[in-house]
């Protein structure tokens, strides 16, 4: 909209030897400026609505992180899944106000970290509104979402407190400096044209960024913190009359997880590939986390919400799908100022690309391993990470939140705890032979 702005100066000439010529410049270029005042409030308007719009529907997963937490738990430690995703947005909301939105977007700074606009210090900018950050906010919250999930019915409190501000107050915003920002050494938008590359890092919602951050997180965590009791102890044979239900439970879930994780896939990428080749993407994450699990199981990893495998192990494969099959047409459109940027090994685009996709994989391992690793193996030796054995066994809902969260009846504890069954009342005779004993009488 700058070609609206307007000068009197220009304007005089061609309105001629006209009396009041400088006296109907000036009177146009008022109007034009008025009339591109009103668009720009009104694109303004627009842009934040859109936004916001966005940010609501990233918060919105939160609860569905909940619900697939409350579902993938046991029923014993329901309240308490529930109540970390709310602890997530609450302590990750005010480290990320405090520090992360500064290490993240706070320009100007270097490559590696931000270093402006802490506590939201002289907001809004010309750059930055309030929209942005809750925005980004939103974003960061569902990383350390995702870590709660792969250690689920072990960890105390605190623990989740803690780790929750580190990762979305300094580890988060730092991966997201890096790949988001203007000023970020890896950034496919970075505003000195100098890339990675000739291309800089395509990730265009987080595959990387988010879910990759939050499932490496996830995986040490649950290494250091160790399998729940009994996880790989228990007979897990399926009797003949219960494999019915129990296939139909496994399908149901392993349909869910496929299609967060076909949609998690496509977060890299989405901007600059074909329908089709989302189709392929898919495809193969479904192997992908499939194998994740197996190794998982042979190793006997225990993930409850299976995070490190399908945020961290599929994520990694949507970052090398954009580098596969993002088009250059698509591509030129969403990064524009470099005509002749890489594109997708497998479009004709060489391996430019990929190799900054590469790149972007190895940085974060190294980088989350590097801060979340130290950090829970600290509250590990500190002994603020895992719980008791008795209250594990108990449930966290009953020994850290005073009851439960629906009836149940769990067949495998051994904990002698009161525990609620449903059960259905039948009659203890059936009505014939109640007929035959009046009979007798």
């Amino acid at each position: 909209m700058d070609s609206l702005h307007c000068k009197a100066t220009d304007l005089i000439p061609l309105l001629g030897s006209a009396t009041n010529a400088t006296a109907a410049a000036d009177f146009i270029c008022h109007r034009f400026d008025a009339v591109f005042t009103k668009l720009s409030e009104a694109t303004y308007a627009i842009d934040n609505t859109y936004l916001l719009f966005s940010a609501y529907l990233v918060f919105a997963m939160q609860l569905g992180f909940a619900m697939l937490c409350a579902g993938s738990v046991r029923a014993k430690n329901t309240m308490n899944i529930m109540l970390t995703n709310v602890l997530d947005a609450a302590a990750g909301g005010l480290s990320y106000y405090l520090f992360g939105f500064a290490f993240a977007f706070g320009a100007p700074s270097n490559g590696f970290i931000g270093r402006h606009e802490f506590g939201l210090k002289k907001f809004p900018t010309s750059s930055f509104d309030y929209s942005y950050f809750l925005y980004q906010w939103a974003f960061a919250i569902a990383a350390a979402g995702i870590t709660s999930g792969s250690i689920a019915e072990r960890t105390q409190f605190v623990a989740y407190l803690i780790y929750s501000s580190f990762l979305t107050g300094f580890v988060y915003p730092i991966v997201s400096h890096w790949f988001w920002s203007g000023d970020g050494w890896a950034s496919a938008s970075k505003s000195d044209n100098h890339l990675l590359f000739g291309s800089g890092v395509i990730d265009f919602a987080g595959s990387g960024v988010v879910h990759m951050v939050g499932g490496i997180a996830g995986l040490w965590g649950a290494l250091i913190e160790g399998p729940r009791i009994g996880r790989f102890d228990l007979d897990r044979t399926i009797s003949s009359l219960a494999w019915p239900q129990c296939f139909t439970c496994s399908l149901g879930k392993f349909l869910v997880m496929v299609w967060m994780e076909v949609l998690l896939q496509l977060l890299q990428g989405c901007a600059v590939v074909e329908p089709w080749a989302a189709i392929v993407c898919g495809f193969v994450a479904a192997w992908v986390l499939i194998g994740f699990n197996k190794l998982a199981e042979k190793t006997k990893y225990d993930d409850p919400l299976e995070a490190a495998q399908l945020h961290g192990g599929c994520g990694a494969w949507g970052v090398l799908f954009t580098g596969l099959f993002a088009k250059k047409t698509y591509v030129n459109e969403v990064y524009q100022g470099q005509p002749e940027r890489p594109y997708g090994l497998f479009m004709g685009g060489g391996g430019k690309l990929l190799a900054a996709q590469i790149i972007q994989i190895l940085v974060i391992f190294v980088w989350v391993t590097a801060t979340m690793a130290p950090l829970f193996y600290g509250l590990h030796k500190l002994r603020l990470l895992r719980i008791s054995s008795e209250d594990e066994m108990a449930g966290m809902d009953l020994t850290r939140h005073g009851g439960f969260a629906y009836i149940y009846h769990d067949e495998n504890d051994d904990s002698n705890l009161p525990q609620f069954e449903d059960r259905k009342i039948e009659p203890t005779t059936s009505p014939k032979q109640e007929h035959n004993s009046h009979s007798v009488v």
